[in-house]
């Protein structure tokens, strides 16, 4: 029988870089996704137990019908006045009792990404939506800057999702180390204000894991997280905890119609009638990797993924993608030393939700 665990990242004032798509350096995400804190874990867990010891794992992610461990992307959470608030990835499927009339604060509504665990619980699990959340959000709509709103999404932070980061530019000089020309550039980090963080979930499938999974956790915060760690950034500490009653609530409904991504998903080839129903974003996933005897970067196979808060009717299971790039591009694993198949995850983990059927 499977149990769930929250870990806490805690920055302490260290920035972080989490590379987007951008100009250069100058793009960053505040948070990391599922298949990013999969490759830093496994890659951890490489520098600890060796190649072998990694084979056999990826080869239980694959084989066996229920994984290791399945864990979410993070996401943010602040601690407010002893209160500790948790976001979750909105779905993309309205909530039960949301009115077809919404044109007011559709716009609103829409930039709600990220709800607080309260809201959350209540719109795609509870009651569902209330009419005194329409004229909330349409009191936001009105409002200017200054303008105090009063209501049940406030109090519970609905609206404050960006309090608990700031982003900041920082220049640097790159040498060309053939004519030692020098050029600046910026990079961009994300720090995580006071009593804020990342957080993720994770499904443990054997509990005598767990241990292991927390002991590279550790590990991996001394290394750090995310890129520019020459530079210091992206080292954390870890806390984890026992899920509380009211996320023991949300992980253990039973009367849901449909599941919501909290990681990303991935499968090769997915039926019609798995897709029917369905509301979705992709992502497209890819990167660099560096696995030459020489060092030299080679791009890793792109593929697309379901993003977080696209909802299914069925459980999401997902799988190991094999984006090791083809021997036409001169990346031959077989023939390094040490060489290796490169995996992106797709394992995915899901909530059950109650949601608007249209």
């Amino acid at each position: 029988m499977s149990y769930w665990k929250l870990f806490k990242l805690k920055f302490e004032g260290n920035p972080v870089h989490f590379g987007e798509l951008g100009i250069g350096m100058e793009e960053t995400s505040d948070r990391i996704h599922s298949d990013t804190l999969f490759s830093a874990w496994i890659s951890a867990y490489a520098r600890l137990f060796l190649k072998d010891a990694v084979e056999e794992l990826l080869q239980q992610f694959q084989t066996q019908e229920e994984p290791p461990f399945r864990l979410s992307s993070t996401f943010i959470y602040r601690q407010v006045n002893g209160k500790t608030i948790y976001y979750l990835p909105c779905p993309l499927k309205r909530p039960i009792k949301y009115p077809e009339d919404d044109f007011e604060f559709a716009k609103e509504y829409k930039k709600l990404n990220y709800l607080p665990l309260e809201v959350w619980q209540r719109w795609y699990q509870g009651d569902g939506w209330k009419d005194s959340d329409g004229e909330e959000l349409k009191a936001k709509a009105k409002a200017k800057k200054g303008d105090k709103i009063d209501g049940e999404l406030t109090k519970a932070g609905t609206f404050d999702y960006g309090e608990a980061v700031k982003k900041g530019k920082v220049p640097k000089i790159a040498v060309d180390r053939i004519t030692r020309a020098t050029n600046i550039y910026c990079t961009n980090f994300v720090y995580y204000q006071e009593n804020s963080g990342l957080y993720f979930l994770v499904e443990f499938s054997k509990p005598e894991f767990e241990n292991t999974f927390l002991n590279v956790l550790k590990f991996l915060g001394e290394e750090g997280l995310g890129g520019e760690r020459s530079s210091g950034a992206g080292q954390f500490e870890v806390e984890h905890s026992e899920l509380t009653p009211e996320w023991e609530k949300v992980v253990n409904f039973d009367r849901g119609n449909f599941h919501s991504l909290i990681s990303l998903f991935w499968e090769e080839s997915l039926s019609n009638e798995f897709l029917a129903n369905t509301s979705y974003e992709l992502l497209r996933r890819g990167g660099w990797i560096s696995s030459s005897p020489s060092g030299s970067q080679r791009r890793r196979k792109s593929i697309q993924m379901f993003a977080e808060g696209s909802v299914f009717l069925s459980k999401p299971k997902g799988k190991l993608a094999d984006v090791t790039p083809p021997k036409s591009e001169n990346f031959d694993f077989e023939k390094q030393r040490n060489g290796h198949k490169v995996y992106r995850s797709g394992i995915s983990l899901s909530l059950p939700v109650n949601v608007k059927v249209e």
